[in-house]
């Protein structure tokens, strides 16, 4: 007789818009992908989210293709339990910053989400939506200004790569979503799992560029 143990669905959306950074959601879905495999309790579902079924155009060119819509979602009642903003080029990061489906998905779905986290620029979607007011955040060094003229925020000092408030976690540029993800895994389905991640995908980072980050020059955004 099989003495197994159902596992317990985990939804992790990606809500996607034009641009987005190509990295800010390959990284996250690639790590959280392996949860599954490693997890013996959890049932790990990754969900691209976007206002219409067509592909999205990232920054570099790749087309990814919606797993869902905001309005499907809306229809069907789902709800998921970690919700991951990413970043991107600054034309569309800012037209998505005022936009009110987008943001109206945000706020949705973070009401009972059990995490709200961002990568990079997302933090700035995230602070248009109200969902960092109150709490601790960062983002990519090149908009830290930006997030400065949320008032309500409070700006974690220097260029952390990550900042988790409460169930609030929000990443530093690019890249930095590896080690967030890394930090929500082990926080999501144990230490353990965490660690075999990394083995499984060999993050151990040295990188050959010994570089620094550059001084910010003010907000790349327009006026709001």
């Amino acid at each position: 007789m099989s003495t197994s143990t159902a596992k317990t669905r985990f939804e992790i959306a990606i809500p996607l818009y034009p641009k987005v950074d190509l990295l800010d959601v390959a990284a996250p879905r690639e790590l959280f992908s392996w949860i599954k495999p490693n997890s013996t309790e959890l049932d790990v579902v990754i969900a691209f989210v976007a206002s219409s079924p067509d592909p999205i155009v990232t920054r570099d060119g790749t087309r990814i293709l919606p797993d869902t819509t905001f309005a499907d979602c809306r229809r069907t009642g789902r709800q998921f339990q970690l919700l991951w903003v990413p970043g991107g080029e600054v034309p569309e990061l800012q037209s998505t910053m005022r936009d009110p489906d987008y943001l109206a998905f945000l706020r949705e779905q973070s009401a009972a989400a059990r995490w709200v986290t961002s990568v990079c620029e997302g933090a700035l979607l995230l602070a248009s939506a109200g969902l960092l007011d109150g709490y601790t955040a960062t983002t990519h060094w090149a908009f830290l200004p930006c997030l400065r003229q949320f008032p309500a925020i409070h700006v974690a000092p220097g260029h952390p790569r990550f900042i988790v408030d409460r169930n609030r976690v929000t990443g530093g540029g690019i890249s930095s979503g590896l080690d967030e993800a890394l930090e929500l895994i082990a926080r999501i389905a144990g230490y353990d799992v965490a660690v075999q991640i990394q083995a499984v995908t060999q993050y151990f980072p040295n990188p050959p560029i010994r570089g620094s980050i550059p001084e910010t020059q003010g907000c790349p955004l327009d006026p709001p």
